[in-house]
């Protein structure tokens, strides 16, 4: 997924040591020691510190997100919160607030690596940060993105999905409809849950020109209908509209059983999705004009980090 709408896009061994300094097995000290608290960390887990209180505990008890809960979340009309997530403590945090389904996106390309655009990123860079988010062992379900050019073949996309199934996701999307069919059937046939992506592609910035809202003539219409009724036969369970115009994202999710996941595609799709520095403001040299920002981070620490380097 990327940030951008029709605008300009945007601009190694893991630690294993924390902030004790003590490798090994480790569990939460503090008042909260409690047996709903407790984690058992491996050697490759940062040591963790409970905190002082917690504004959701609920999230932390709840049950396991399923890609069955997913779809189940569309059948009882509830709105379906995701977010992207990069590394351990982000997906910590996000967890936390009890967001169900977390993506591990290839926006990571821009917004972490500085990338021009999502076509840079490699499969071991996605494996890379699908090992750091899933270290938080989140309760929401964690899916991934297949890489640019991961899955051309049905034996690629098995592969790759494979790859980021053992790094820790437990769902991957790929890009594309009826053209990418035999591909999809193959990963949903190696018992990997799928998430379609229509709409603008990201992984097509460079063939495309940019980035360009889709649904605006009768033929994207029907074949953005078509894709999304093709991605639901072949079993997806869940379907992300980027920048689709509204009244056809709300045909489309309401043609399809599976739940559509829109990203500057309306309010009318069953659920939403962005990219998280887009809406803490963590990223602030360019924000999609579709996101409306709930936090300036970004200020915020620039302020924190003068205001200490001035207090030396």
């Amino acid at each position: 997924m990327n940030p951008g709408g029709d605008a300009l896009p945007r601009g190694q061994a893991d630690q294993q040591v924390g902030p004790t300094g003590v490798r090994g097995e480790n569990t939460i000290v503090g008042p909260l020691q409690d047996t709903e608290m407790r984690l058992h960390c491996s050697s490759l887990d940062f040591p963790l510190v409970a905190p002082r209180f917690n504004r959701n505990r609920s999230a932390m008890t709840r049950e396991k997100v399923t890609p069955d809960e997913i779809r189940a979340m569309k059948r009882r009309g509830e709105k379906i919160a995701s977010l992207t997530v990069y590394d351990y403590p982000i997906t910590k945090l996000v967890d936390e607030t009890g967001v169900p389904l977390l993506l591990v996106g290839d926006s990571l390309g821009m917004v972490v690596l500085g990338y021009p655009d999502t076509t840079h990123v490699t499969m071991a860079e996605m494996e890379h940060h699908v090992r750091a988010a899933a270290r938080a062992r989140p309760r929401s379900l964690l899916a991934a993105d297949l890489p640019f050019r991961s899955y051309e073949t049905p034996a690629d996309a098995v592969a790759h999905a494979r790859r980021l199934v053992a790094a820790g996701a437990e769902a991957v999307k790929a890009e594309g409809g009826r053209s990418i069919l035999g591909p999809v059937r193959a990963v949903i046939d190696a018992g990997i849950p799928f998430i379609g992506h229509l709409g603008m592609l990201p992984q097509h910035v460079l063939e495309e020109g940019g980035y360009h809202i889709k649904g605006k003539t009768d033929a994207e219409r029907e074949a953005l209908l078509a894709d999304a009724r093709a991605l639901a036969e072949a079993g997806a369970f869940a379907i992300v509209l980027e920048l689709v115009t509204p009244p056809v994202a709300k045909v489309i999710t309401a043609s399809v059983p599976v739940p559509t996941i829109g990203i500057g595609s309306g309010p009318d799709c069953d659920g939403q999705i962005l990219v998280t520095p887009d809406l803490v403001g963590t990223f602030p040299w360019f924000t999609p004009r579709f996101v409306k920002p709930r936090l300036n981070a970004a200020e915020q620490m620039r302020e924190a980090i003068a205001a200490w380097q001035a207090s030396l």
